[in-house]
């Protein structure tokens, strides 16, 4: 990226991060496409969320659902949610995780700017 006279190639920066904002489109487009699932109670409740946390649909076993103790089944809900969005957390550090790596990688010194460079 440094050119013979001490530059910096500007297209060839421009390139690549043109290459990177794709890379990280795509990967966004396949998270929103994902379907991740989290469970409580042993598997009496189940959600399914989206790799980018959308709430796509919930499962609740018919024996869990007591008149009397509502209180039960919204605490398994919640769990069975929150289970299911840190599916999805995960999911997106693994599929985001390498490209936000690259961002600083191959950058060139900016002079000590901070937050440019690498």
């Amino acid at each position: 990226m440094v050119q013979p006279g001490g530059g910096f190639d500007l297209s060839q920066i421009m390139q690549q991060a043109q290459q990177m904002q794709q890379k990280l489109v795509e990967a966004q487009e396949e998270l929103a496409n994902t379907e991740v699932t989290g469970t409580s109670g042993g598997g009496l409740v189940t959600a399914t969320v989206s790799g980018d946390s959308q709430l796509k649909s919930l499962s609740i076993d018919p024996t869990v659902v007591d008149p009397d103790d509502v209180e039960t089944l919204s605490d398994l809900v919640v769990a069975a949610v929150r289970d299911a969005s840190a599916n999805a957390q995960k999911l997106t550090e693994q599929k985001l995780g390498p490209l936000a790596g690259g961002l600083g990688g191959g950058m060139p010194d900016l002079g000590g700017f901070p937050g440019l460079g690498g």
